[in-house]
């Protein structure tokens, strides 16, 4: 308890020491060894501090530490500082090289502390010692000398030269000891083998290893070593060789076997049986491609073999015996991997320039095109070129660098887009390919003219048509794009018979459309030309032209003119005629024009008598009025004729003449102002003679062909027209009557008081043509219908054919060149021959006949009617055969 006072007490002094330390007056510092004997004077404070003897007792000396233990203290009568416990250093100041101790000299009134620093000297009190008994080492027999083996370290607490500084080694044959100096951390020793050791002859060999210190005098400490001789290992497996080369192909399959190797050991037992390994070698790691048998030594494929992730592996092989202390030996294996074709060539397009112009040179660069290959040799080059017809080429640049260029002309409008195939082919066996296709575009210039759909352009108009209306549309294509294509329609102004084209028609800009700018006439203007140019608006611009022809279609808008008899309006023309006239006797010609063409200008004659009079009849298409008996008692002597000269028109339009026939007694008394009779020229202009030349081939023609045709009719046998149905002629009440067949009906103009029976049957069937149905009325009004197939309408007449002025004025040439239709009616058969357009002349006393209207145009079509036997202008081949129209209530002569 009081210890514990007293301690208390201390500290709280050297705490207030510490506070007071400002008031520190001097350090003091001394030496002394560790180990001496308590009472030794370490020193004088009192002189030391240069305070008198008398003072450390009035102020009251005391040594102050904080150390477990008081090892100073100091005498108050003499002023020395002296040991007053055991010093250890290695207790104190265990490890370190120097050694100190602090404390503190405290005076009172005033109160004041000094600092002691004591340092404590090292002596060698210490021997070095090991830290195990006994040290037992194993060796292999086989070990070979020169080895190394290290040993354990003595440690000594002292320090500096007291420390341990060199070892010993007991004598010994096969054994020396190597004390290596490691400077301030102190010296090792490794038991070196000197000579081969023999197990049989010594199978544990004792070592003292001894450990000496540097002090004066030197301490040591020592060691048994006891060394076992195994009985080692002592043949290491050797390769067969130390190299192995060997070539496996890419892609092997795995479980392929790449090599065998082997390593044999001359030991015997265990330590004889050798196991293979792979030694990894930085980041390769071989048992990943290929797997080693440990015991065979047999290495096979393992994964995926590529050449061009790897074209050869290096693999260390590693032969170790299973002995207590296993040796091992090393071997190498280069593996070459032999490159497969197994990559097709690469196509890069690394810069396409499109689209390309169509009008781009030869040459012109449209893409650049980079080949590669990922094998090597032969495997790796390669050679690119263009499939196809295309007209693009590849051209070497620099090894497997090509540019695409222009090697033909290119046209936009055959072609748009191209899709050029590249291929590339490498030199492999089998080779191997690849192919890219490459869009190229073509872009549009203006390198095409507008065209039209026709070379020519017939347009008909009728005439007549109002004004503004659209005759026709142009229509012309450009094959180019865009504004290259746009299209403007422009008239070329010209002048025709001194009118302007621009005053006929016009044409829209845009839309082409042609219309009229007046009402057309026929009679003035029958046709005229122009042209119209077409220009797109292309840069620069490219233009066509295209004629247009403009015909006028005739309009049945002119009635007919009667040239001859010619009478004043209101006036009777008069004809004579005697009464011994016979049947057929010529009384008069009525001739009539008409201005219009074609079928408006086909006119024919019609005769409206008045009833019970049937002693006149008049020629359809001539115009000959002729008796159609002799005279009678009965019969008046003055007959009023009305004539009806009706177009073909529709509307048909008509004229009317008044001729009054006076039946005189006798011939003498005849005055015929209005017939003419033809006079003889005396000689022949050189036109007539061409006229005449003319008739006669086609009249010798024309009967050739009449002969033929009746000829081959001739030879038909009678069931061969039994196909064909009979013709039939019907009276309605109204005095009307009305053809009609199977086959095809023709224009038959009379009067009313002619035919006054019901019924008026054909014997004998008519070949078949298309039906028509003609009807006459009471009223003097003329209808016809008419259908033929398109093949066979009669095509439009030459609007340019007029009849001469002789003609016109009733002139006394009397026969014309004409285009006739007529039919035949022969014999009993009733068999009608049509014969289809031909020229032919007709005589004016030929009876029976049809002949052309005055004013037809030579391709008008008119009738020619011929009669059976006993009718006037009958053939005379002809047999006699029954009358081809029986009238059931009056008879009637034959038509």
């Amino acid at each position: 308890m009081c210890s514990r006072r007293q301690e208390e007490y201390v500290w709280i002094r050297i705490v207030v020491l510490l506070c007071l330390w400002d008031c520190s007056a001097s350090h003091l510092s001394y030496s002394i060894s560790e180990e001496v004997n308590k009472g030794s004077v370490v020193g004088n404070i009192a002189k030391d501090l240069n305070i008198k003897v008398q003072d450390l007792y009035q102020r009251d000396l005391s040594i102050v530490s904080s150390y477990s233990k008081k090892y100073f203290d100091v005498n108050l009568q003499t002023g020395n500082l002296f040991v007053n416990d055991r010093i250890d250093r290695e207790e104190l100041c265990a490890h370190l090289a120097k050694c100190s101790l602090t404390i503190q000299a405290v005076l009172n009134n005033p109160m004041t502390a000094h600092r002691i620093e004591i340092n404590v000297v090292d002596v060698n009190d210490n021997s070095p010692a090991f830290m195990e008994n006994m040290f037992v080492l194993n060796i292999s027999e086989s070990s070979l000398t020169g080895e190394r083996y290290l040993l354990p370290v003595a440690l000594d607490p002292d320090m500096g030269s007291n420390s341990v500084k060199s070892y010993k080694l007991s004598q010994n044959e096969h054994f020396s000891l190597d004390v290596q100096s490691g400077g301030d951390h102190g010296v090792s020793a490794e038991l070196v083998l000197n000579t081969a050791l023999d197990r049989e002859k010594q199978s544990v060999i004792t070592l003292v290893l001894t450990a000496i210190d540097g002090g004066k005098p030197s301490r040591s400490g020592s060691l048994q070593i006891y060394v076992n001789v195994i009985d080692a290992n002592d043949n290491v497996p050797t390769f067969t060789k130390s190299l192995y080369k060997v070539r496996v192909k890419e892609n092997a399959p795995p479980g392929t076997i790449v090599q065998i190797v082997n390593a044999t050991d001359l030991d015997e037992g265990i330590n004889s049986k050798i196991v293979y390994s792979f030694i990894k070698r930085g980041n390769f790691d071989p048992s990943k491609i290929f797997e080693l048998n440990a015991e065979t030594g047999e290495i096979t494929v393992k994964s995926r073999i590529d050449y061009e992730e790897t074209p050869a592996y290096e693999v260390r092989v590693q032969a170790k015996d299973q002995g207590a202390s296993p040796r091992s030996a090393h071997a190498k294996l280069l593996v070459e991997v032999i490159d497969e074709n197994d990559n097709p060539p690469e196509i890069a397009v690394t810069s396409l320039m499109t689209p390309v112009k169509e009008d781009a040179e030869v040459g012109a660069v449209v893409a650049f095109i980079t080949v590669s290959d990922k094998d090597a040799g032969a495997n790796g080059v390669t050679t690119c070129s263009v499939v196809g017809s295309a007209p693009f080429k590849l051209k070497s640049n620099y090894k497997n660098d090509y540019s695409l260029v222009v090697d033909g002309p290119l046209d936009r409008e055959h072609i748009s887009v191209y899709n050029v195939t590249i291929k590339a082919t490498d030199e492999g066996n089998p080779p191997l390919s690849s192919i890219h296709v490459i869009n190229v575009e073509v872009a549009d210039v203006n390198d095409n003219a507008p065209k039209f759909t026709e070379s020519v352009i017939n347009i008909y108009v009728k005439e007549n048509s109002p004004v503004g209306s659209i005759i026709y549309k142009l229509k012309a294509v450009d094959p180019d794009l865009e504004s290259n294509a746009n299209i403007y329609y422009k008239l070329q102004e010209s002048s025709q018979r001194n009118v302007l084209t621009s005053t006929v028609v016009n044409v829209n800009s845009e839309t082409g459309e042609i219309t009229s700018l007046q009402s057309f006439d026929y009679e003035k203007l029958k046709t005229f030309h122009y042209k119209v140019q077409a220009t797109d608006s292309g840069v620069p611009p490219l233009s066509s032209n295209v004629t247009v022809n403009v015909f006028v279609l005739d309009e049945n808008d002119n009635s007919p003119s009667i040239l001859a008899p010619y009478s004043e309006h209101g006036s009777v023309n008069s004809e004579n005629i005697p009464y011994s006239a016979e049947a057929g006797y010529f009384v008069a010609k009525i001739r009539a024009v008409d201005a219009d063409s074609g079928y408006n200008a086909l006119l024919s004659y019609h005769l409206s008598e008045p009833k019970g009079n049937n002693l006149f009849r008049i020629g359809t298409s001539s115009g000959e009025i002729r008796t159609k008996r002799r005279m009678s008692d009965n019969d008046l002597k003055s007959h009023p004729l009305l004539v009806l000269v009706c177009d073909h028109g529709e509307p048909s339009l008509s004229a009317t003449v008044s001729i009054e026939v006076v039946v005189l007694e006798s011939s003498a008394d005849m005055q015929t102002p209005f017939r003419h009779v033809p006079l003889k020229e005396d000689s022949f202009s050189d036109l007539n003679l061409y006229l005449l030349i003319a008739i006669v081939s086609v009249s010798v023609i024309f009967l050739l062909s009449l002969i033929s045709l009746m000829a081959v009719r001739c030879h038909r046998t009678d069931a061969s027209f039994s196909r064909y149905s009979a013709p039939m002629i019907t009276t309605h009440p109204d005095g009307s009557w009305s053809y009609s067949k199977a086959t095809q009906q023709y224009d038959v103009c009379f009067s009313s008081d002619t035919l006054k029976s019901d019924v008026v049957v054909f014997p004998a069937p008519f070949p078949p043509v298309d039906a028509e149905l003609i009807s006459i009325n009471g009223a003097d009004t003329f209808t016809r219908t008419q259908t033929l197939p398109n093949s066979e309408k009669p095509k439009a007449p030459n609007s340019d054919w007029r009849y001469s002025a002789s003609l016109r004025a009733g002139g006394v040439m009397q026969s014309s060149v004409h285009m006739e239709e007529s039919s035949v009616l022969q014999g009993a058969q009733g068999v009608l021959v049509q014969n289809w357009p031909t020229a032919s002349s007709a005589a004016d006393a030929e009876g029976g006949e049809v002949s052309p209207p005055m004013g037809a145009g030579v391709d008008s079509n008119s009738w020619h009617f011929r009669y059976g036997p006993g009718g006037p202008g009958a053939p005379q081949h002809l047999k006699p055969g029954p009358p081809l129209f029986t009238h059931r209530q009056s008879p009637s002569p034959p038509l």
